[in-house]
């Protein structure tokens, strides 16, 4: 009765994925099955293009239609694109660079619209790092500290525009430091439905319906993953400080400092599991930053820090963060797998560096095998929190 219908379906989709796979190899990153693979024997098309293409071919392309759901979007659709280039011989010594984009349109009339990019230039010698984006987003805010309960929440409704790039030159082999440019604008800030209490923590925090923060950043980064979208193995290092100045057009000054670390095991030695672990810190050194760039739960680059809580549970002037991932492969050829995970984080009193209470999260999720040549994952993930928080995590790609 359906097998029509989803037959067509996936004849729809299939060009996607058959672009995502041309530019691919048959090196050792891309091992058994993937989502396209099935699809292509449902459908009875066999990608020739993948079969034939050079071993040694170092572009991989995804072009992704997909569906994505978290607490603070609901379900949302998504086109998203990835771009991979590895060393085009093997005798080269050049890292892997990375392009994503997407465009998100969600069930709460949100657009999001980032543009990331780690590009290594000159035989390592130098590195551009971007990070640009677009948000229309109306997202709820529980005020400030770690005291508030979900009864807090305040829509805000608001839109954003980020200009980040930077460029890093090499002191070792796969270390960098450097500088760059942040540029972060939010406009038509405003309460839809203020809560019923007499002033929110956002009007005691200082309202304003559009801020500009302006400044310099500064980079150390290493990097010895041997993937970037999915790693198997390696670490992942950075250290960023942007004092934003009205020097040079921001609205206030003040200093901003994120402490990164990321690494990943396989566990058992010899298996296929992959213990990941992650550490996600967030300072305010100095000055007063507008409310909507202070740290909040998964406001990080990708936003999934507290998976568990809903983006924007706790805020304040500083934050720490610590996750861990458990990947298990549940099939041979890869298409299937699942984690389990936790995190704690916790954020001080406004002003201050004092941290008091933590709130931990947890839970399971599965994984399919959306793209093997770049290991694009759909991620599928069930977390718990405190207070009741619950809820379904829907993303295309890995958490970290």
């Amino acid at each position: 009765m359906f097998r029509r219908p989803l037959t067509i379906a996936l004849q729809l989709l299939l060009p996607f994925f058959l672009i995502a796979q041309s530019s691919g190899s048959e090196d050792n990153t891309a091992d058994g099955k993937d989502l396209p693979d099935i699809i292509q024997q449902v459908v009875g098309k066999k990608n020739k293009s993948a079969d034939t293409v050079s071993r040694y071919q170092h572009i991989r392309i995804g072009v992704l239609p997909a569906v994505g759901y978290t607490l603070q979007t609901g379900f949302a659709t998504v086109v998203s694109a990835n771009m991979v280039v590895y060393k085009r011989r093997k005798k080269d010594s050049l890292l892997p660079s990375t392009v994503i984009a997407s465009l998100s349109y969600t069930q709460k009339n949100q657009v999001i619209f980032p543009f990331q990019t780690v590009i290594y230039l000159s035989h390592n010698k130098a590195v551009l790092i971007s990070d640009w984006r677009f948000l229309k987003y109306p997202s709820f805010t529980y005020g400030l500290g770690m005291h508030s309960s979900p009864s807090d929440q305040n829509l805000l409704d608001f839109q954003y525009f980020k200009f980040h790039e930077s460029v890093l030159f090499q002191l070792a082999p796969q270390i960098y430091a450097g500088g760059g440019y942040a540029f972060d604008y939010f406009w038509k800030v405003k309460e839809v439905h203020p809560h019923p209490n007499p002033v929110t923590d956002f009007e005691k925090y200082g309202y304003r319906d559009h801020t500009i923060s302006s400044g310099l950043m500064f980079h150390l980064l290493r990097d010895t993953r041997d993937n970037p979208i999915n790693a198997y193995s390696g670490t992942f290092t950075n250290i960023l400080v942007s004092p934003r100045s009205k020097f040079l057009g921001s609205d206030a000054s003040w200093t901003t400092m994120h402490m990164e670390w990321r690494g990943y095991f396989r566990f058992p030695a010899n298996s296929n599991n992959i213990l990941a672990l992650w550490s996600y810190n967030w300072f305010t050194l100095g000055g007063r930053a507008p409310y909507l760039m202070l740290p909040s739960t998964a406001w990080d680059k990708s936003y999934n820090t507290g998976r568990g809580y809903i983006q924007g549970r706790f805020r304040s002037n500083n934050m720490l963060d610590a996750e861990t991932e458990y990947r298990i492969r549940l099939t041979k050829n890869g298409l299937l797998g699942m984690v389990l995970f936790g995190n704690l984080e916790s954020f001080s009193e406004i002003g201050t560096f004092r941290f008091g209470s933590v709130a931990p999260a947890g839970g399971l999720g599965l994984r399919v095998k959306l793209n093997k040549y770049s290991r694009t994952n759909i991620s599928i993930d069930y977390g718990l929190g405190r207070q009741g928080s619950r809820g379904f995590f829907v993303n295309l790609g890995e958490i970290f």
